[in-house]
């Protein structure tokens, strides 16, 4: 009897999560019928906490790149997407062609950005969107902070607008979500690795530092700004600093470090985790914030890896495998 390597990159816990998540989407595609249109709406705003939090996770777990300002993209499609409207654009071609614009943004912000290192990259962020906030105040049909409507919804019947706006939301979702797995599984995602575990290392062995962050950085932005302008056709309200704001990066940071940084289940289980929270508890005001903070403090202190670094390595190999798995057989 010989023992050889079989390397694999899937298993049993891949297609029961696989099978799990197509269920999902069938559940959230279905939706309008059985839950109406409150229902739609929250659908959307789960889908929107995935985009967030996927994408902060990328990033920061991945990429090693940890961004407060996110929240440029996000703000910027949803103006974007008012501006598009308001000149004639039907206001689904809008927001499509804000994520587009989102992901143009992030090509052209990290020409510079991306030579910044820590918290220079961080705060650089931050003065980058709390910059565009300004500079949207200043538009007059955004009247300040008062803020405007994406009024061209009104258009839809209600019905058939919570409709679409989820479809879309899930399709996108769904993109993202796919580009971000097959990055991950192509030669750049070892690349992506090896950038966040050793940058010197990784260029040492000839690995184009930039350009395999600008990759990472640019699908982010894209996720990011897909988030924010769907976030504005379910709510329709368009107000600077609720976008703008940094409530959304604390969502984000919450999302991430409680469902479990670097991975993309953890931030899958982050967003409903906090979806569920907020579902429940956010009528509470003030003390919803505190009760946020008092089960990030749990989770830093206790689980410090989030819920996926404990649950994964309790698994028969990965549920959603982005890497490759070395098993011993016995010939």
């Amino acid at each position: 009897m010989s023992a050889q390597l079989v390397v694999t990159r899937g298993g049993t816990t891949s297609r029961i999560t696989l099978a799990l998540l197509a269920f999902a989407v069938i559940v959230l595609a279905a939706t309008p019928w059985f839950f109406g249109v409150g229902g739609s709406g929250r659908a959307v705003a789960l889908l929107v906490y995935v985009l967030l939090a996927v994408m902060w996770n990328a990033l920061a777990g991945f990429a090693g790149l940890v961004s407060i300002g996110q929240t440029l993209f996000f703000g910027v499609a949803a103006y974007t997407t008012i501006r598009l409207s308001n000149a004639g654009l039907d206001p689904y071609l809008a927001i499509l062609a804000s994520v587009a614009i989102g992901a143009v943004l992030g090509y052209v912000t990290s020409l510079f950005m991306l030579s910044l290192k820590d918290g220079e990259f961080a705060i650089g962020m931050w003065v980058l969107s709390s910059l565009a906030h300004l500079c949207v105040n200043l538009d007059p049909l955004i009247q300040g902070e008062t803020g405007t409507s994406l009024i061209s919804l009104n258009g839809y019947a209600i019905e058939t607008r919570s409709s679409i706006t989820l479809w879309l939301a899930l399709v996108l979702t769904l993109a993202v979500l796919a580009a971000l797995f097959a990055l991950l599984r192509s030669p750049t995602g070892a690349a992506i690795t090896a950038v966040r575990d050793d940058e010197l290392g990784a260029r040492s062995i000839g690995v184009n530092v930039i350009r395999t962050k600008r990759i990472v950085f640019v699908l982010a932005a894209t996720g990011t700004a897909a988030a924010g302008a769907l976030w504005l056709a379910s709510n329709l309200n368009f107000q600077p600093r609720a976008f703008f704001g940094v409530h959304w990066t604390a969502y984000m940071l919450f999302m991430v470090l409680v469902g479990g940084l670097g991975r993309i289940e953890g931030a899958l289980i982050g967003a409903v985790l906090f979806f569920v929270i907020e579902t429940f508890f956010a009528s509470y005001g003030a003390w919803y914030l505190v009760g946020l903070g008092g089960v990030a403090v749990f989770f830093a202190l206790v689980l410090p890896n989030g819920l996926w670094g404990w649950i994964g390595p309790r698994l028969p190999g990965e549920a959603i495998p982005t890497g490759y798995i070395i098993n011993k057989s016995k010939t």
